[in-house]
């Protein structure tokens, strides 16, 4: 029996390798995976939150340069390392776009940056502010990629920070939705009867519910916030692993394996967690990859609607909430790529949904 089902594992790998847009959804997720992981090591702006704001600067064009003199912060953060790769830099210091600067003496005068031809404030400050490394250190040319938000913020900083709350919701709501559809699924068709019945009408009555709506009741009871958006979407999405979890044991409960574990003694948690279960896993897996998708279009739309992550935490759908009226004054790409984001991420998840369920299907 191992080796039968090690090679239908084998068999549905092999399966799985050949649907090119499943690997490269497998493979593009991976890599969105880890951007989201080491998002501040690899954003220009490694501030907490990428929340560096030159409103001198707000709203220019991909690939706009400027030179950025950086101030020290005076308040030292005692921050470990691991704290600053994986929660941003606290002691990151004050940046100030500027225009021009001069060194005489002991003073560092500079002109701070101003758009559209006006004329820059003037300013001067000491160098005893600054460590005796060389000011030149903390002078340089910066290079907003994807250009800068309506606060002067780094784009693609947000963006790769952002990254963060649209995929780990994924993994978060479907995990609360794995573990209370598959346990209330489970009992409603292992027993039948009037569990059953009760269950079901449990289901019938969230199913009825509009999903957003019971997200945002759910949030309003628990309070805005990260942890309480990825709880509120997982308790809206297991009414549909509940649902497949019961066709599915109703399906198998009287065949010839479960009717021989019952002979044998075993009990009803072991024959449903042992022997029922490991053999319905196949469907559950690919709507497990839809509910995926699903959690990131429900967290950005409760984003959008302003009751997601609250600012200043990035966030692609709080992102497309700040800058979709930038799609009528020129400045589309503002909104446009967190929704590229967002819809290249929900694809990945379909279409790696697609190919497991073909890798999957015993009959083809």
């Amino acid at each position: 029996m191992s080796h039968k089902s090690n090679s239908l594992k084998q068999l549905a790998l092999q399966k799985f390798k050949k649907n090119f847009w499943g690997v490269f959804s497998f493979y593009f997720i991976v890599l969105v995976g880890l951007v989201s992981v080491f998002a501040y090591v690899l954003a220009p702006d490694n501030s907490q939150y990428a929340n560096q704001m030159h409103l001198s600067i707000h709203s220019k064009k991909p690939g706009f340069k400027v030179v950025m003199f950086s101030i020290p912060n005076q308040v030292e953060y005692n921050q470990t390392v691991f704290e600053s790769i994986f929660f941003g830099n606290k002691n990151s210091g004050t940046e100030i776009p500027i225009s021009e600067y001069s060194i005489d003496d002991d003073i560092i005068m500079y002109k701070e940056y101003a758009a559209d031809g006006l004329e820059g404030t003037e300013k001067s400050i000491s160098l005893s502010e600054f460590p005796k490394a060389s000011i030149k250190n903390f002078i340089e040319e910066r290079v907003f990629v994807l250009g800068t938000d309506k606060y002067g913020r780094d784009l693609l900083s947000r963006v790769l920070v952002g990254a963060r709350i649209s995929f780990f919701i994924g993994f978060v709501a479907v995990f609360i939705s794995l573990i209370i559809g598959v346990f209330m699924g489970s009992i409603a068709g292992y027993f039948g009867g009037k569990i059953d019945a009760l269950i079901m009408w449990i289901i019938n009555v969230t199913w009825s519910i509009p999903t957003l709506l019971l997200v945002i009741a759910i949030t309003l009871v628990l309070g805005k916030g990260f942890w309480q958006v990825f709880i509120a979407v997982g308790l809206t999405m297991w009414v549909e692993v509940a649902r497949v979890v019961r066709g599915q044991i109703i399906s198998v409960k009287e065949m010839q394996y479960v009717t021989a574990a019952r002979a044998l003694g075993f009990n009803d948690y072991r024959i449903i967690t042992k022997h029922i279960l490991p053999n319905i896993m196949a469907p559950v897996i690919v709507i497990s990859a839809a509910n995926f998708a699903g959690a990131i279009l429900i967290e950005s739309g409760l984003s959008f609607l302003g009751i997601g992550a609250q600012p200043p935490m990035a966030s692609w759908g709080a992102m497309i909430k700040d800058h979709y009226n930038y799609i009528i004054l020129g400045k589309p790409y503002l909104a446009v790529i967190p929704g590229l984001c967002i819809m290249s991420l929900v694809m990945a998840f379909m279409l790696i949904g697609n190919a497991l369920r073909d890798a999957l299907d015993v009959k083809n």
